[in-house]
């Protein structure tokens, strides 16, 4: 039998007719996107309730994943992790009405501003499960205003929670949810964007109980081992089909901060039979600045990109994954230990992103899509609001362009891997909400790498500010940005110049609570995506198009 006619085969289990498995299967997947849409509904910050900056997820009562919901898959990679905290944290403790809150990035991945609120599901008295959710709350009391991006420890980045119990039985724990409010500038957004994410886990209990009653524990349990079955044989023989080998990219970042040294990101991809195995041996040790993350951000982001090539239009699942095998070096970037700190804890997952899809190039070509400025583009601007007396925090991820792939260009104007499902920020909510006024915001031309398939393009935004304020920006990938495969040429690097007033001009890709006078407007350009194939070979139609939509000069 030769490798490209392998079958897995897998043990014998009580059967469940496959219509069943599929109408519970749906069902989870279903409840987990009616969480999402009433966490985002729920919201009271724009950046939940317009960009979705929130994922939810659901799990049985012995922490399998059987549903989420589109969102950011950074997210989805660490509600699991944030589960199996709390249930070894209180264990026996847990009751029905309990609601449970962590955000410690060396346990659950991400930044501090990202909160995991979850809660038990029960049924007739017996624990069926849980409900998690994940949220950007605007300002947990960092050192600075929503977010530090100069900052050198996680102490300074914000409340630091391990697992607690914010609702015991039904009952809110009043003074835990004082201490959240009363260290933060924003409380009314806090208390908001908590009800939400409590809402969501409700919705969550609500709809498991009626698939519960509906079909019985005994029938779930036995799809769900079926639809888990399903996932890992179908993942373990797509690589089956896959080049045998092994393959090392590596690149580096701009910086870990305003003024810091670059970050070496090294990764090697190993694929043996049906098994595959990354390792980012080599990458830079946790650096001193607040480009970290947890080694459970770290492992979402390679379930990610293994999940991009590996069967991607199959939910993910428990069964997801079995075949894929990690190596982190520790106290690496990637698996950074305190006090490091975490505010930016997604461009070297980013980066390792693109390096696997470039490894992966070697074992399968049409499978993979060329390089992206694979960074979050952030802009934050603060101030004192003069007509409110309020402090507002207008704080966006800006799009990029994505790589192009054998058949088709790249996406334009587009957010990272790991920003799945956020939305762009609407310039109506800016200029209603916050004292900015956008005056252009459009395709960047000749950003995208050019190729037989033209990389995608990145996003130019012109903002004026009509008050002082202070910016803080992290723009990354100058040095290595979407790269071209097959003979495809690099997309362009990003680009952020700060004009004052009275003509003082300065680049700001990195920058951290900066005061800005009133008048003074910010350009940004986000980087391009690589090419794909040698540009020799784009059609005569395909660059007249190009030039009568602007996208190349």
């Amino acid at each position: 039998m030769t490798k490209n006619q392998k079958k897995i085969n897998s043990k014998s289990i009580k059967k469940v007719d496959p219509i069943t498995v599929e109408v519970i299967r749906n069902s989870f997947a279903s409840i987990a996107k009616q969480m999402n849409q009433n966490l985002a509904r729920s919201a009271y910050t724009p950046i939940i309730y317009e960009m979705k900056d929130c994922s939810v997820g659901i799990f049985d009562r012995r922490i399998n994943l059987v549903g989420q919901s589109s969102g950011l898959p950074v997210f989805l990679g660490t509600l699991g992790p944030a589960v199996k905290s709390v249930v070894d944290s209180f264990d026996n403790e847990i009751k029905e009405g309990d609601v449970y809150i962590i955000n410690d990035s060396y346990i659950v991945g991400s930044h501090l501003n990202d909160m995991t609120i979850l809660s038990p599901i029960f049924f007739k008295k017996k624990l069926i499960g849980y409900g998690a959710t994940k949220a950007h709350w605007m300002d947990i009391g960092a050192k600075s205003p929503s977010s530090a991006t100069d900052s050198t420890e996680i102490y300074q980045e914000g409340y630091r929670l391990g697992p607690t119990r914010i609702f015991k039985e039904g009952e809110p724990e009043k003074n835990i949810i004082d201490f959240l409010m009363r260290n933060s500038r924003l409380p009314k957004s806090i208390w908001g964007d908590l009800q939400a994410q409590i809402a969501a886990c409700r919705t969550g209990e609500i709809e498991m109980k009626k698939l519960y009653e509906k079909f019985g524990t005994k029938t779930i349990d036995s799809a769900c081992k079926e639809i888990f079955r399903q996932n890992e044989i179908a993942e373990r023989n797509a690589v089956s089909i896959m080049k045998d080998g092994s393959w090392l990219s590596e690149g580096s970042l701009d910086s870990w901060g305003p003024g810091g040294e670059p970050v070496k990101v090294v990764t090697r991809v190993t694929i043996e039979g049906e098994k595959i195995h990354v390792d980012l041996e080599g990458s830079s040790e946790q650096t001193p600045g607040c480009l970290n993350c947890g080694l459970q951000q770290t492992i979402a982001g390679i379930r990610l990109a293994f999940k991009f090539v590996v069967e991607p239009q199959m939910d993910v699942n428990e069964g997801s994954f079995k075949n894929l095998k990690i190596s982190v070096p520790e106290r690496s970037v990637f698996d950074a230990r305190e006090p490091a700190a975490c505010q930016h804890y997604y461009p070297h997952i980013g980066l390792m992103i693109d390096l696997f899809l470039d490894a992966l190039s070697n074992a399968t070509p049409s499978g993979v899509i060329a390089g992206q400025p694979g960074d979050a583009m952030n802009i934050m601007i603060t101030g004192n609001d003069n007509k409110t007396g309020k402090l507002f925090v207008s704080g966006e991820a800006t799009g990029i362009g994505w790589g192009a792939y054998e058949g088709g260009d790249g996406a334009n104007g587009m957010m990272t891997y790991g920003g799945g499902d956020l939305k762009n920020f609407p310039i109506e909510v800016q200029e209603h909400r916050f004292p900015i006024r956008i005056n252009e915001y459009c395709l960047r031309t000749d950003s995208g790498g050019k190729g037989r398939w033209r990389g995608g393009l990145g996003l130019v935004r012109k903002y004026e500010i009509l008050q002082d304020s202070k910016l803080s920006t992290w723009f990354e990938r100058t040095k290595t940005t979407g790269r071209g495969l097959f003979g495809g040429k690099n997309g362009k690097g990003a680009e952020v110049v700060v004009e004052e007033p009275k003509g003082k001009k300065w680049n700001a890709l990195k920058c951290a609570d900066v005061h800005i006078p009133a008048g003074t407007k910010i350009t940004i350009k986000t980087g391009g995506g690589g090419g794909f194939g040698s540009p020799t070979k784009r059609s005569q139609d395909a660059l007249n198009e190009d030039k009568k939509q602007g996208y190349i000069s």
